[in-house]
């Protein structure tokens, strides 16, 4: 079972019309896009989705629209974190009707609360459905670190089958996945790192800048597999001259994924307030991000 979730899985971004609502075309066509680039399955409603500045029927309407493109192609895995435990067992119930084949969800957020609360948190939305749940640990962002301790609780829940972790030290992949070894899936987190979350115990990775190249991420993939250590690490490299570019531009790197994808054909619409689009003299940086990705990937393409 714990198989389907090995593998690269891109962070669905947000796909919004000319009026900036949630496009059942668009995401249909960013999902099938992403099929036919090989990808194990897609993160849906996460960061990169923008869940936090969306309501709830536009969440649902994303995990919808995602379900009838890609159930039965892809592994599907709805990220149901919400600022308050009620909002967030509906989508929990919501994605389960869909077909979904797991859950996710980050830590509340807001207020900084005791352990005990976010064990409640998880819990509630866990045994809401009978989806296996994949806890989300980002603390640049929630504030909350995942202890190892609260970790270990969680496992205890057979549902639990893992962490997608996007905490910075590779320390932390490495320590989860020996608390819960083959029984759980640990997820890579940040981008930046892939090929040293996987050495370090990591089943696949799930990444904001996967859908801008996945040819990159599914080419490091072969090579960790394969045991071509060198050309991951170059190819790595390679990648976070990508993520450099993209991040040094005024402007939401989301913004500046959804311009090159564009370009590449698959118009997903802009970010919403208060992220910003990329605008200005940036713009005309963005065929010079889109043409390093082209090049990479003709560059690894041939070596392969």
């Amino acid at each position: 079972m714990l198989e389907k979730f090995k593998g690269v899985f891109p962070a669905l971004y947000a796909c919004y019309d000319e009026a900036g609502e949630i496009s059942r075309e668009r995401t249909m066509s960013l999902c099938n896009y992403l099929y036919e680039k090989g990808v194990k399955g897609l993160y849906v409603g996460g960061s990169s989705g923008e869940c936090i500045y969306q309501s709830l029927e536009e969440r649902k309407a994303t995990l919808k629209y995602a379900s009838e493109a890609a159930k039965g192609k892809l592994t599907l895995i709805a990220h149901v974190g919400a600022p308050s435990t009620r909002e967030s067992k509906i989508l929990a119930r919501y994605a389960a009707e869909l077909g979904y084949d797991g859950s996710s969800a980050i830590p509340p957020i807001y207020f900084k609360l005791p352990e005990s609360s976010i064990y409640n948190y998880w819990t509630e939305i866990i045994d809401s459905t009978d989806l296996p749940f994949f806890i989300y640990n980002i603390p640049q962002t929630t504030g909350y670190s995942l202890s190892l301790d609260l970790f270990k609780k969680m496992l205890t829940n057979k549902k639990v089958k893992g962490v997608k972790n996007s905490s910075m030290p590779v320390l932390d992949i490495e320590r989860f996945k020996r608390a819960g070894g083959d029984d759980i899936i640990v997820f890579n987190g940040p981008d930046e790192q892939y090929v040293a979350g996987r050495l370090m115990g990591a089943d696949g990775g799930i990444g904001g800048t996967y859908g801008v190249m996945p040819e990159l991420f599914l080419a490091a993939e072969e090579f960790i597999t394969s045991g071509s250590f060198k050309n991951a690490r170059a190819i790595q490299g390679d990648i976070n001259d990508i993520i450099i570019a993209l991040t040094s531009l005024n402007g939401s790197m989301y913004s500046a994924i959804k311009e090159i994808l564009k370009l590449r054909g698959v118009d997903i619409g802009s970010v919403r307030a208060p992220l910003e689009p990329v605008s200005g003299a940036d713009l005309n940086k963005i065929k010079e991000i889109k043409e390093l990705i082209d090049t990479t990937i003709l560059k690894w393409k041939e070596i392969k």
